[in-house]
């Protein structure tokens, strides 16, 4: 099976290809059917008893003129056949025999029918099968009869359809299968596609028709050109920002020889809200050295030590939640994302807790202020880069306003989702929402 599809190379070549087999297979099994249906046979005794009724009446109209032998015909009719004699023979008998196999076994009792031209049919009456044939007379009429007990079973109608739909739904079966495995290397092709987005890369095996084939090997090639485009940038911000670092930190020296108490604290300020604009960009855009690779910690630890921190810095910050809890994630990238939610919350309501739910699949981390919120028409844009809704000319918070989205990008890399929501009664609820990995409590 396997080298029948490997012949075809084109995804068109191989699809008619599994079209032609079906055909093929449709055509030698109903042909199949059909032998055997021309094979009804029915037991020697009924076979025997129906060329002996056959031949005597036949012998009988013979000898009688044509205008008694319509009469005579109704004599023969007993409770298992029914004769009728005709002057010519009806449309439906003109053809030759379908039923071989009966015919073979009235003609072997009586040799005389092959002779004289015996015609045999299977009809269907209702819900009932019928035998139903015609004998030619000398003079060229017709002595016709047909059973009158049905010779098959009550549902051969049922049976005949199922006979017809069996080898249908066997070669659908067959094709989905077939194409289920022509088109393999689409699904994976779909699953590297979507890894990718995450960060993994997963080269594909070329396989499959020669279109898919073009489709990988194109798409393993631009893996391959944005994973070194994204290389190259992080490089690249990496050493911008510590070029840039550099000069500030000569900028802090010199303003330490600043006599002026106000203009030494501008200046300060100045140089504290340039490096926190490097460290949230190269955040934003990797360029903080290598990713951080995954590790088993104290979440509720992690929560804890973050308000305690703050708390030590005299911010109203308090942590709500169990005393221990692991899970498996990056402790760096979530610490710097719960931190600038923190300096959010802080900086527009005065306070927060970070409060630790673990629940049944996953585990939500909710820092929740008493503050004014956030307009509901703003709720997704204030998530995304670069965006800020404070007024650009009286702005009072350091950065780009990419807290949020540093945020979100923590979230998705351990699998989870983040969001904003107002709660009720007034504030600002940011959830972190992880899957659970394992760990717990």
């Amino acid at each position: 099976m396997r080298a029948f599809l490997k012949r075809p190379s084109g995804l068109i070549g191989q699809v008619f290809a599994i079209l032609l087999l079906t055909i093929l297979i449709e055509f030698a099994v109903s042909t199949l059917l059909y032998e055997r249906a021309s094979q009804f046979a029915v037991r020697d005794d009924e076979a025997r008893r129906l060329a002996e009724h056959l031949v005597i009446a036949r012998k009988l109209l013979a000898e009688q003129p044509p205008a008694r032998r319509e009469d005579l015909a109704v004599e023969f009719t007993t409770s298992r056949y029914e004769v009728r004699w005709m002057p010519q023979l009806p449309s439906g008998l003109r053809e030759q025999p379908d039923l071989d196999r009966l015919y073979e076994q009235v003609v072997l009792w009586e040799p005389t029918l092959a002779s004289n031209g015996l015609r045999l049919r299977l009809t269907s009456q209702g819900s009932k099968a019928l035998i139903v044939g015609a004998v030619p007379m000398p003079d060229g009429s017709w002595m016709y009869f047909r059973t009158r007990e049905h010779v098959h079973a009550a549902d051969l109608g049922l049976s005949r359809i199922l006979l017809a739909l069996a080898p249908a739904l066997a070669l659908i079966l067959i094709s989905g299968i077939l194409l289920r495995r022509m088109l393999l290397p689409m699904r994976r092709l779909a699953l590297a596609a979507d890894r990718f987005g995450t960060g993994t890369i997963l080269k594909v095996e070329e396989a499959g028709p020669k279109e898919l084939r073009r489709v990988i090997s194109a798409f393993n090639r631009m893996q391959e050109r944005i994973q070194r485009l994204i290389a190259d940038r992080t490089q690249a911000l990496a050493a911008v920002g510590h070029d840039m670092r550099t000069p500030l930190a000569r900028l802090r020296l010199r303003a330490d020889a600043i006599a002026d108490p106000d203009v030494h604290a501008a200046v300060e300020t100045d140089i504290t809200e340039m490096e926190a604009m490097i460290s949230s960009l190269l955040a934003f855009l990797g360029g903080e050295g290598d990713k951080e690779t995954p590790a088993r910690v104290d979440l509720a630890v992690l929560c804890a030590t973050i308000a305690d921190d703050n708390a030590d810095h005299g911010r109203d910050v308090e942590y709500d939640g169990p005393d221990h809890f692991e899970h498996v994630l990056r402790p760096l990238m979530l610490k710097r994302a719960l931190n600038n939610l923190v300096d959010n919350a802080v900086h527009y309501a005065g306070q927060c807790c970070i409060r630790l739910v673990p629940a049944d699949g996953a585990v939500a981390i909710r820092v929740e202020d008493k503050g004014p919120g956030i307009p509901e028409e703003d709720l997704q844009r204030v998530m995304q880069p670069f965006v800020r809704l404070d007024a650009a000319r009286s702005r009072d918070t350091v950065g780009f306003g990419l807290g949020l989205s540093i945020v979100a990008r923590a979230a998705e890399a351990e699998g989870g989702s983040f969001r904003l929501a107002n709660r009720e009664g007034g504030g600002l609820c940011a959830e972190i929402l992880l899957p659970r990995n394992g760990a717990g409590a």
